[in-house]
């Protein structure tokens, strides 16, 4: 597939906004594995991991990597403020990478009532403010948020404008279908995170699916990635493709060698 770039990210290391202590790995080690698997990019991981204003353009560069963007998880349809989301934006704008999207995803809780014209509301003001400084924004769908399962995200979609973020690994976790969903959604599409989840994780709680390994190599689990690459080629997809596989901190080797052998997974799909 042509104008395609393939990028990781440094959760797959175990660095993300719910981990820290001691067992997250360094961000220089992660950069280096990062480019030692053959990626073109990386996504910026929780603000400042990769590096601070001063750093960031320089660390990423000196490891021959893009910035694709940054996950920026907001609790729409409660008091909110976009400091978070204007924090992640300096950061673009200091690294120089003024194509990086911010990633929007709602943080609220998936319990009790969701107001969706407010959460809809709290997504529109978000996008509008990276639009404003010239970022286009993009929406992740996520387990355990008030948008996980397609139901939810066909709400979102009609709600707001904001592209959307497919996650195939979610998807499937929340019970989507990910070929179904990019067929369905491919005029919203415009950024990919690739990622397999075993089977028997849709029955774990949410923790354990990352306590115990739910999310897999490539091609070890229940997605149909196959089938979804195909789908995109069929879409003339264009953009990044982010793989990631959430682990939880602590065997970085492992986590290095599991980017490595997913990237030769893609290669193998002329990817």
């Amino acid at each position: 597939m042509k104008d395609i770039r393939i990028g990781n990210a440094p959760v797959s290391f175990g660095a993300f906004e719910a981990t820290g202590g001691p067992l997250v790995p360094a961000a220089e080690d992660v950069l280096a594995a990062i480019a030692a698997g053959g990626y073109e990019g990386t996504e910026l991981g929780p603000a400042g991991y990769l590096g601070d204003a001063g750093s960031l353009g320089e660390n990423l560069a000196r490891h021959g990597l893009a910035l694709t963007g940054g996950y920026v998880p907001i609790a729409f349809s409660e008091v909110h403020d976009l400091d978070e989301l204007d924090l992640v934006l300096d950061l673009f704008e200091a690294a120089g990478a003024l194509d990086a999207r911010p990633v929007l995803a709602d943080a609220g809780p998936r319990s009790g009532e969701t107001d969706w014209g407010r959460l809809g509301e709290g997504v529109a003001r978000a996008a509008d403010r990276a639009r404003s400084r010239g970022f286009s924004p993009t929406f992740h769908h996520h387990a355990g948020t008030r948008v996980e399962g397609t139901a939810e995200i066909e709400r979102l979609l009609e709600l707001t404008d904001v592209p959307l973020l497919l996650d195939s690994g979610h998807l499937a976790l929340a019970g989507g279908d990910p070929v179904a969903a990019l067929r369905a959604w491919r005029e919203r599409i415009d950024y990919v995170h690739l990622k397999d989840v075993r089977a028997e994780a849709t029955e774990w709680p949410l923790a354990d699916v990352w306590s115990r390994g739910g999310f897999c190599d490539l091609g070890d689990g229940m997605v149909d990635l196959d089938g979804f690459l195909a789908e995109l080629e069929r879409s003339a997809f264009t953009g990044w493709i982010v793989i990631e596989q959430d682990v939880l901190p602590g065997d970085f080797t492992g986590a290095a060698l599991a980017a490595k052998r997913n990237r030769q997974w893609l290669a193998s799909r002329s990817l």
